[in-house]
């Protein structure tokens, strides 16, 4: 069986091209900017939105209780009157991303130890 510390150097290579790849795609490709498009309401909907203070979280509208409540006639008109809605509510202020940069650095470099891990026991049964 080949050792992850036999692996260490394309562990660590991989996650680095992986990630310096991605970041190069994800900046110089417009794959995702149309993927929010810009409400002409916008300013109208922050300021309904502003007074009620939400805290920073994922939200669903209409959101049923339970998959009971989902069948009733009630939520169903709901859903046909909406809006319905997905939201996700970010903490004020600008967006950290070197926090998202070092997840991201840090999840490209987990699953290059998965694949090497992966890739050694293949290699082992492989001599064998």
């Amino acid at each position: 069986m080949v050792s992850l510390g036999a692996l260490l150097i394309p562990i660590l290579a991989s996650a680095a091209i992986v990630f310096i790849a991605s970041s190069i795609i994800h900046m110089a490709l417009p794959w995702h900017k149309g993927d929010y498009p810009k409400l002409d309401a916008e300013q109208s909907i922050v300021n309904a939105l502003r007074p009620l203070a939400l805290p920073p979280g994922d939200y669903m509208i209409p959101r049923a209780s339970d998959m009971n409540e989902m069948k009733t006639p009630e939520f169903q008109d709901r859903m046909r009157q909406g809006p319905v809605i997905l939201m996700t509510i970010r903490p004020n202020g600008p967006w950290n991303m070197g926090g998202s940069l070092l997840q991201w650095l840090i999840y490209s470099l987990v699953v290059s130890i998965f694949a090497g891990y992966v890739g050694g026991r293949g290699a082992w049964h492989m001599e064998r």
